[in-house]
Formats: C-alpha cells, structure tokens, sequence
C-alpha cells in the first residue's frame, strides 16, 4: 500500500499570520511539492490570491484550492472531503498537503474528518500548527471586546463561563501539536518568555512552542512532525462543548454552523478606485482601524503610475503593506475586506476608507 500524504492543518486567530506563515513555506520548500487548501473568512478570497501571486512554482494555481461556502469545520462533509478527494485523485499527487482554517474554525472537527473511509487510508495528519500573534495575546485580544465579555459573563450563572473567543483559542492550542509565537519581535524578552511559559503550560505534554516573526520558520520545523493526528483525538480536548461528536455520527461536523461564535462577526468588501500614496494610504487605514475598533482588514490596492499591485494586511492598527504581482488584464481597483466583531459602523468606515 502507498504511504499515506501527510497534511499540516494551520489553523489560529484572525490576524495570527497563518498566510504570511505559508507564504514564507512555500517560498523555502526546497523542491517539494505543495498543495494548499485555504479556508477564507469574508466576501473576497484574499488568502488565496495572495498565495497564488507568491511567484514560486510550489505555489501553482492549480495547487491552491480555496473554500469559500462557510467555516471550514462546518462544511467538512459537502465542502472539505471532497476538495481533498480531487487533490488525491491527481495523476502526480502532492508531496504535502496544507490546510489553513479561518480565524474562527475549530480544529478538532477538521482533524477528526481525516478518520472518514474515503480518505483515512490515502492521507494523514502530520501535524496541527496552531499559529498566535504573540503581541496580541499578550494584550488578551482574543478577548477583543472586555466590556461585551464581562456583560456576557454577568448574563450566564455560572462566574467561570468563557466566552467564545477564548474557548475558541483554547481548542485551537489544545489541538495544536506546534505553537507558533509569530510576531514576536514585538515583545520583550520577559513578555516572551512569559506568554511561551503559559502557552507551554496550557498545552498538551510534549507540544513544541516556538518563536518567530513575519511566520519565517524553516520548512523542516513546521512540516515532517509525524503526528498522526487523526488517531489522537482523546487528548485533543475540545473546550467548546457544541462541537462534542459521536464518531460514528459524521454529519454532526457540518451541523452546528452557528454554534461557535460566527454570529459575532462580520465581514464586508469596500471598494474603491486607485490611490496615489502608498504610505498615507496605510496610515488612513490605520487610523480608520483604530477609530472603529476593526480585527482585521486586507486586501489589495492599485497605485497610481504602478503596475503591481499593493496588498494589505492588517491586524489592529498594525498596516503592512507590499507589491507582489502585476494587475495583468485585472481591473485596476482597490477592494478590502474588513473583518470585525458584529455592530460595525459599515457605512462610517466605507467612508472613511474611500476619502
């Protein structure tokens, strides 16, 4: 019998840097062939385009297959398994495959899939790469909005609840067989060690917890970790207990789509036409983040007098910006997806973002 392909999920928060991790990925594979499943969160396929216009070969168009019909955990049965079926059905099967989940999927339903008949014997899990934007954490941004989280405490009777957010980060470092502290030129060397310390402290026995910036982690770390993953899901404890499966009952993956904290986010595209400075034009967005308490946003912009085009991305009002592919035959406008908390002021900030 082949051996089984192995497959790293990334999964983490919005904004952790699971893309740029990727990126950097693919652009160190040394030869091996990568395939790529994105799960992206909004109206705009950011992600994927932004892996597809990386310029390396392991990062083909054909090899990036994204998933845009809802959280990647919710869709398992009439979205994931299928993509994956046709990724192995390749005459030339991938070396490796890689699984990014949104912001707000939980591994454990996404991990368990991979016991299904159709795929447990042609595929693996090699390992689950839970990636944590280590300034954020530190400042407790998992718990974006603390006065909504105490009211919603003071609503439930019992003091210890924690809210979605937080149980959403703890099942995602509970299935983590990796931790990417990512950003962590950020912190100081006692925040660092004291956030690696908790995370180390919260994790499973024997899980790795590792530091980077910009996701630059060398390709041997993230990929080859063996873990089987699949056949490890007793210690793989889901904290949020709405997503607690029978294993012979496989369509309860998909049933529970907004059970995990989905109904308090949003997501919208803004667009607008080109802008002439790069660097004012990712201050305004800074400002406008900061001024509307905004997650996330990213996207792409057309610069005057440039043929490239500028992506975006954004976490809190940290901007960074770079060109990364030409516009080709591609209308020349800039489109961003802004990802928040539910109860943005759409219109304020579709102002604010096309002055």
């Amino acid at each position: 019998m082949p051996a089984k392909i192995p497959a790293t999920v990334v999964t983490g928060f919005l904004g952790a840097g699971k893309t740029t991790l990727i990126r950097h990925m693919l652009e160190n594979a040394k030869g091996k062939k990568i395939a790529l499943i994105i799960n992206e969160f909004g109206d705009l396929g950011v992600d994927g385009d932004i892996l597809k216009g990386c310029g390396v070969e392991t990062c083909t168009e054909e090899d990036v297959m994204e998933l845009s019909n809802g959280c990647i955990c919710c869709t398992v049965a009439e979205d994931f398994v299928p993509t994956l079926e046709k990724l192995l059905a390749r005459d030339v099967p991938p070396d490796h495959i890689v699984i990014e989940t949104s912001g707000l999927a939980l591994p454990q339903p996404l991990v368990r899939a991979f016991q299904w008949p159709e795929i447990s014997t042609r595929v693996t899990v090699d390992g689950v790469v839970t990636v944590v934007d280590g300034k954020a954490v530190s400042e407790g941004r998992f718990a974006h909005d603390v006065a909504a989280v105490d009211a919603q405490r003071k609503m439930d009777e019992n003091l210890d609840h924690e809210t979605p957010l937080s149980e959403l980060f703890d099942d995602q470092i509970a299935c983590a067989d990796m931790i990417v502290v990512n950003k962590s030129d950020l912190l100081g060397d006692t925040e660092s060690d004291a956030l690696v310390a908790t995370l180390s402290g919260e994790a499973r026995k024997g899980v790795r917890v590792v530091r980077t910036s910009m996701g630059a982690l060398p390709v041997e770390v993230l990929l080859g970790q063996g873990a089987g993953a699949e056949d490890d899901m007793a210690d793989r404890h889901e904290v949020h207990h709405h997503h607690h499966h029978d294993d012979d009952d496989e369509d309860d993956d998909h049933d529970h789509h907004h059970d995990h904290g989905h109904d308090e986010f949003e997501s919208f595209v803004v667009e607008r036409g080109e802008i002439a400075d790069p660097k004012a034009f990712a201050e305004q967005v800074a400002d406008v983040i900061r001024a509307h308490d905004i997650l996330r946003l990213k996207g792409f912009a057309a610069v005057t007098g440039k043929p490239m085009r500028l992506t975006l991305q954004a976490v809190g009002p940290r901007v960074d910006t770079y060109f990364d592919a030409p516009f080709g035959t591609a209308p020349r406008a800039t489109r961003l997806v802004v990802i928040g908390q539910a109860g943005l002021d759409r219109s304020a900030i579709e102002t604010a973002l096309k002055v």
